[in-house]
């Protein structure tokens, strides 16, 4: 699974702090994100789509397409 979340953060010139503070969690489960060292919760999974508006198949690797079908 290729998981976008730095791709897309870097894309954006966003630090992992500020995607932290934004989301209201810490740098380090950001990085442990970004690593796949943790896996990501539905609902943080959503937090991360939302907040880079891209689909949820997007940020999973799944599409390449950012389009959310709405």
């Amino acid at each position: 699974m290729e998981f976008r979340l730095k791709e897309l953060r870097k894309m954006r010139n966003i630090s992992q702090l500020k995607l932290a503070l934004d989301l209201n969690m810490n740098q380090n489960s950001i990085s442990r994100y970004e690593n796949m060292e943790r896996e990501a919760d539905y609902e943080t999974l959503i937090k991360f789509a939302d907040y880079f508006d891209v689909s949820l198949d997007y940020l999973l690797g799944r599409t390449d397409k950012t389009d959310i079908n709405k």
